[in-house]
């Protein structure tokens, strides 16, 4: 950002040019010290001084290096908190304090931390234009020279009022590190482009976003400063700055004339979790007072544009995949009540081709395709349609459908769990240049509840109703309902592993089996953390329960009764029950689920080892007893009972969804629940994330195994790297170019 002192230099120096009085060139030496002055805002200076930090020392340089660099920190001295402004002394080659302002506490305590340092900074800032720079984005020798350009538009009207906000667009330089970079690139240049000159003029609805805005300080300091920063609410502190301004009669613009570099995430996990972070930052939003008072004070259209460019985005997300869960329960409703064959067998619906061709077509759009039409849209404009069109079709060889349909279910998740809990937080995604193998219990952690369990009850649903539907439904149609549906579930199943480097190299998933299953062994308890346990993962995924209301609770519970519905329709589908429609048939299905769950804990390991050693061999011959019990049942059962191994099948059909079902109500129930029922609750937890697992890495070991899919994977991921020359291997290798291993 220095490239802004080099440009007013220039410019003093041409202007002056021609004059010869002293005063003049004194005035083209202090001129561009009097215009610019760049504040960065490192509140752990302090900090990093005290351990002697090496990067403490980087900073100093550069202190040292740009005399207009100023650093503002946080010191603590006997508890007492201080904000305080350095700059480089050129003399003694150390950092000089300019101010020292005492607060009346630690701002980071009281609010979030990212607005909290940006508003104890704010004071030491001057002028009368601010613009905000996040630690990603980057400058240009040649855009600096067009910031005079930009500030006129300060003093004219746009529409009927000045603005006090001016946007500028941004150029992503990361994307062709890998796909995914790729994918999210073009993702933010049509954002940062035709989506904002549209969101500011006609709509006149654009808010700020966290990028190289310039806001009219004066306005702004005023008026509450450009952060707010109370714990939780403004977790997405940018917009409310935009919410703020719009709110007190300003005005935000967009101009495309000069841009500033940005880099982007360029990892599969720091994408998900910086989606995860907006998802919920969209949730507070919503709940927060200034997004009611903008939706009273709009008129009804500017209402539907606010409403439809913010927290409507990620409603609309959430409401998608809920549509998809209400049309498969009603699905599984109509095919276990017999009602779709009823329909399906009337002569008028039989042969209706002109419902099929309006069913592959909604299965067409339902792909994602809708959400890559900005992108066209922008890079047509910039590039021409036919580079449009080359880079669209590029982006499906390279899977982009299933990227974007696996964020949809980011959004949904993040967003919906805010809306019912609240308690976001500020999820740290890093914002470096990442492109290293994650490991399987890395992806298990952060997706398992936001993904992985969500696709398999929906694949368990998408089965039922082929299974139970399959000798009278026209195949053609069932694939027209369900594709976009089964690519959704293979989306949110196995896009983390698809989009992870390395991740089908047979070494790595030897030694990702290994440690999943150590993860999976280790106890938690005080102390450990949720990267070493599963059980420390498992308490931290219900964090959400332990703070949220009653109506979160009961909420929970309801949504969880969902998982009984299975047994309840398939167990009067058995061979067994002989079509019988008593509800004798539905309680001794829960006889079944009460023996499956009680019986393996009662003859547990475990459990064997609390006992004296004296009684081992009488508990183990009990152990045999019980098997041989079990045993002489399952043949009564067949022989007499007519039942048939596809019983056994459907019975595990029926019975899965119930015991998860009981967990996730024994979640909501937590403080209700005595320790010897919380206790069985988490092994049983336990048991059914294992086997998802085992589900899970089962085909990324098969796949491993192909020595070509490793490469083959290379080479979607990393297309736009090996085009320009990029050695992948080695930055996948973790080894430089010389030859040492990097630590």
């Amino acid at each position: 950002m220095m490239y802004y002192k080099k440009a007013l230099e220039l410019q003093c120096s041409m202007e002056f040019a021609d004059s010869v009085s002293n005063d003049d060139h004194v005035r083209e030496k202090v001129l561009p010290d009097l215009k610019f002055t760049y504040v960065v805002s490192c509140q752990i200076y302090g900090i990093l001084k005290r351990l002697k930090d090496p990067r403490q020392k980087d900073i100093l340089n550069l202190l040292l290096m740009y005399p207009s660099l100023r650093v503002a920190y946080i010191d603590e001295v006997d508890e007492v908190y201080y904000s305080v402004l350095l700059k480089g002394d050129a003399n003694t080659h150390h950092e000089r304090e300019i101010y020292r302002i005492k607060l009346p506490g630690l701002p980071t305590k009281i609010g979030e931390g990212k607005p909290e340092n940006q508003n104890h900074a704010i004071i030491f800032t001057r002028g009368e234009a601010l613009q905000t720079i996040d630690m990603n984005q980057d400058n240009y020798f040649e855009e600096a020279f067009k910031m005079r350009n930009v500030l006129e538009e300060f003093p004219h009207s746009h529409g009927s009022q000045k603005p006090t906000i001016l946007g500028l667009r941004e150029h992503v330089f990361t994307g062709s590190v890998s796909s995914l970079a790729w994918f999210m690139s073009n993702q933010e240049t049509s954002f940062v482009t035709i989506g904002q000159r549209f969101l500011a003029s006609p709509l006149r609805v654009r808010f700020h976003y966290g990028h190289p805005d310039i806001f009219d300080r004066i306005f702004h300091i005023t008026r509450g400063g450009i952060s707010k920063a109370s714990k939780t609410i403004n977790l997405s502190e940018d917009i409310f700055a935009g919410f703020n301004s719009t709110l007190r009669l300003g005005s935000v613009t967009h101009h495309d004339y000069m841009q500033v570099g940005k880099g982007r995430d360029v990892g599969m996990n720091q994408i998900s979790l910086f989606e995860a972070k907006v998802a919920n930052g969209n949730g507070e939003q919503t709940l927060s007072r200034d997004v009611h008072r903008l939706g009273c004070h709009f008129d009804f259209f500017r209402m539907l544009s606010f409403y439809c460019t913010t927290v409507g985005f990620y409603f609309n997300s959430m409401v998608v995949v809920l549509v998809v869960y209400v049309f498969l329960y009603g699905r599984l409703y109509m095919v276990m009540t017999g009602l779709e064959k009823e329909i399906l067998e009337d002569p008028q619906i039989k042969h209706n081709s002109a419902m099929e061709a309006a069913l592959l077509t909604q299965s067409f759009i339902q792909m994602g395709m809708l959400l890559v039409l900005p992108m066209l849209m922008e890079i047509g404009l910039e590039k021409g349609f036919r580079a449009a069109l080359g880079d669209f079709i590029l982006m499906q060889l390279q899977l982009a459908s299933m990227f974007f349909t696996f964020q949809l279910g980011t959004k949904a998740h993040y967003f919906g769990r805010t809306i019912l809990h609240g308690g976001s937080k500020y999820r740290a995604t890093g914002r470096g240049f990442v492109v290293r193998h994650a490991k399987f219990a890395d992806n298990y952690r952060l997706y398992s509840r936001s993904h992985f369990v969500k696709a398999s009850e929906l694949s368990l649903l998408l089965i039922i109703y082929e299974v139970y539907g399959e000798s009278y439904r026209n195949s053609s149609l069932y694939l027209f309902i369900t594709f976009s549906m089964w690519f959704l579930v293979g989306s949110w199943l196995f896009a983390p592993f698809v989009f992870n480097p390395s991740g089908f190299e047979w070494q790595k998933t030897v030694n990702d089996w290994a440690d999943w299953k150590q993860w999976m062994g280790i106890r938690g308890g005080i102390g450990i953390q949720p990267e070493k346990s599963w059980e420390s993962w498992w308490d931290e995924e219900q964090e959400h329960l332990r703070y949220t209301s009653m109506r979160g609770r009961v909420l929970e519970i309801l949504l969880a009764l969902r998982f009984f519905v299975y047994q309840f329709g398939i167990v009067y589908h058995l061979d067994i029950a002989h079509h019988s429609r008593s509800l004798l048939v539905y309680g001794l299905s829960w006889c079944a689920v009460l023996v499956i769950l009680i019986v393996p804990k009662m003859v547990s390991v475990r459990r064997l080892q609390m006992f004296h050693m004296d009684l081992q061999l009488p508990l183990r011959m009990l152990k045999g007893l019980l098997f041989l019990i079990f045993l002489a049942i399952m043949i009564i059962l067949f022989k007499l009972c007519g039942l048939t191994l596809s019983d056994l099948f459907a019975s595990i059909l029926a019975f899965m969804p119930t015991g998860w079902g009981f967990i996730l109500v024994g979640q909501a129930c937590r403080p209700c629940l005595h320790k010897l029922l919380w206790e069985p609750m988490k092994e049983l937890a336990r048991a059914y994330d294992f086997m998802m697992g085992l589900v899970l890495f089962t085909p990324i070991a098969l796949l491993s195994w192909l020595p070509a899919v490793s490469e083959f994977q290379t080479r979607i991921l990393f297309n736009q790297a090996f085009s320009r020359g990029l050695h992948i291997s080695m930055i996948l290798a973790g080894k430089k170019y010389g030859g040492a291993s990097s630590t």
